[in-house]
């Protein structure tokens, strides 16, 4: 038995979270200890599956969250490893880092979200809120992420212009990608729906500046959130 599997074979600690979130925040604080120290081989997924009683599916949710956070990295045939036991200065979300989807965002779903208030049809508007209230009442991580992609990508069918609407259908794995490290990490979901319930409110209110302004207020918490990863106890500001 290496040092990984015997470290996944005692009890872990956190009870009182969900399965996912109970599993990364094992795994961040064994690789901040030094449990599992640089270098050192993650135990596998059946490994860690049985120390949580959870599905691999679980244990994948968060492996890729300690991945976006620049903790670890996978090595195909090989398994993943640790490579840094803080968090960097930014994060690989997907295709992107996330200072890169955090500076684009703002030019592009901000005015989407203004002319979606002016050129939005009434069915398009109802999409919308439907999406809301799914998303509100639901609590898979997973489900809830979808979603959130569907949300936002509707937002930009909305506004009527197809700039826009290509562009988040470019990035929207990665936005996906960084809606679950979020709301795994930083907890953000619950937050994320009352955004979005303001979001189609001021779409639904017809007028351009209530609906940029509620996506402003989106972006503003969703980077507030980015960057108090990197700033959080154990945390490397100068990575």
């Amino acid at each position: 038995m290496n040092l990984s599997d015997s470290w996944a074979v005692s009890a872990p600690t956190n009870a009182r979270m969900s399965a996912a979130e109970a599993v990364f925040a094992d795994l961040r604080a064994a690789i901040s200890s030094g449990d599992l120290p640089v270098g050192q081989k993650l135990p596998s997924e059946a490994a860690l599956a049985t120390r949580h009683s959870v599905s691999r599916s679980v244990i994948r949710e968060a492996l890729r969250s300690c991945h976006a956070l620049g903790l670890t990295e996978t090595k195909t045939g090989l398994g993943t490893f640790v490579v840094r036991d803080r968090v960097g200065s930014d994060l690989d979300i997907g295709n992107y880092a996330a200072r890169e989807l955090m500076e684009a965002r703002p030019h592009v779903e901000i005015p989407a979200a203004g002319w979606a208030a002016e050129r939005r049809t009434e069915e398009e508007l109802t999409v919308l809120a439907g999406l809301a209230d799914e998303m509100r009442s639901e609590d898979d991580h997973e489900a809830w992420v979808l979603l959130d992609a569907q949300f936002h990508t509707a937002i930009a069918r909305a506004s009527k212009n197809r700039v826009f609407e290509a562009i988040i259908v470019d990035i929207r794995d990665a936005l996906t990608r960084q809606s679950e490290t979020l709301n795994l990490v930083a907890h953000r979901q619950q937050q994320s729906n009352v955004e979005h319930d303001a979001i189609v409110d001021g779409i639904r209110s017809g007028r351009y500046d209530d609906a940029a302004h509620a996506m402003t207020a989106h972006l503003d918490a969703v980077r507030g959130a980015v960057e108090s990863l990197a700033d959080s106890p154990g945390a490397n500001a100068t990575d």
